[in-house]
């Protein structure tokens, strides 16, 4: 495996001394302004770029003692940044929030006045991209989603800057993307979505993915509250092989929004498969449940909260990560990475 120096450093920079990533996910935009807002009971447009930022300068001062790195964004992120545990590493990110949707396809669009360079300049050691993908789009929406890819992994591949991908799978029909249906999907769209973009030609570094099941629907699990099984525990642990066999890149997982209780028990199945993943970039599982303090009680109680309960939530995270992989593994150690 062949690597530019710099991109070895800065990817060094976001894993713990084990060559984890334990990163906390902070880029959150659209979907926290909506969030607060509900909570407080006003309009989305009343919540102030102050308010997105202050929440996210606490989260990134009490909870990165605890983390590898952060995932912020550039436009309510960068004082968080400051607010940072010297140590840890951090990731920006570089898509608009959201999606186009004047066409299908749910395509992709980068925040206008950024770059990588400009990732770098900001204290970013680490550019993340979210892509919603599906490997059963049609070739047209496909191809225009690989060349986006494509686009971005030969820009950080100039600055020796990291890229971290994170692609979403989604229903195609527009059906119900937490449902049964969707759940019998969902392996084969993460396994297929992990093998493409491990390909060389788009320079992804690290596949920042969903655990291939939904745990809602895995026998025997404690996430399992309605019976309904789309998976049973051995089925779940092959899916989560076989993803992980597909990808060439180190992968790590996304929370994707579930309790903290539920990602975690998603970790330690993944870990039972013998999943070699490289760590996690977990968000709204750490501090979602801080929002309605954060709206209705002020900034003092949710620093409080964070301090109890999101410091909580992240060690007892950091207790599973035991069983991950560092992020070099998958290259079969630091000794194999050639540098450039």
């Amino acid at each position: 495996m062949k690597m530019t120096q710099g991109k070895l450093k800065r990817l060094n920079a976001v894993a713990d001394k084990n060559g984890v990533i334990s990163a906390a996910a902070m880029d959150q935009r659209g979907s926290l302004q909506k969030a607060i807002a509900k909570e407080k009971g006003i309009e989305t447009s009343a919540v102030a770029p102050a308010m997105m930022s202050e929440f996210k300068v606490a989260v990134s001062r009490i909870l990165t003692p605890h983390a590898s790195a952060i995932l912020l964004d550039p436009e309510f992120g960068l004082e968080a940044v400051k607010a940072k545990a010297p140590h840890a590493g951090v990731l920006l990110a570089y898509e608009q929030t959201g999606y186009d949707q004047t066409q299908e396809g749910r395509i992709p669009t980068l925040i206008p006045n950024w770059t990588v360079k400009k990732c770098m300049e900001a204290g970013g050691d680490c550019l993340k991209v979210l892509l919603y993908y599906s490997p059963f789009e049609a070739e047209s929406v496909k191809e225009i989603k690989h060349a986006f890819v494509s686009r971005i992994g030969a820009e950080c591949e100039y600055y020796q800057v990291p890229f971290f991908l994170e692609f979403v799978g989604y229903d195609l029909a527009g059906g119900d993307e937490k449902g049964l249906e969707f759940a019998k999907q969902k392996p084969a769209i993460v396994s297929g979505s992990m093998q493409e973009f491990s390909k060389s030609e788009y320079n992804v570094d690290v596949l920042k993915v969903e655990a291939p099941v939904n745990m809602e629907y895995v026998e025997g699990t404690h996430a399992n509250k309605s019976g309904n099984v789309a998976y049973s525990r051995k089925e779940a642990m092959d899916h989560f092989r076989r993803a992980a066999d597909l990808a060439s890149r180190p992968f790590i997982y996304l929370s994707a929004g579930v309790s903290d209780e539920v990602f975690r028990e998603t970790l330690e199945l993944a870990i039972e498969a013998g999943t070699n993943f490289a760590g996690v970039l977990c968000g709204r599982a750490t501090w979602k449940d801080g929002i309605p303090v954060y709206a209705k009680k002020g900034l003092t109680a949710f620093e409080d909260w964070l301090n109890e309960r999101g410091v909580q939530n992240i060690k007892a995270l950091n207790a599973v990560l035991k069983g991950a992989h560092p992020w070099y593994a998958k290259y079969g150690g630091l000794e194999k990475i050639q540098t450039m």
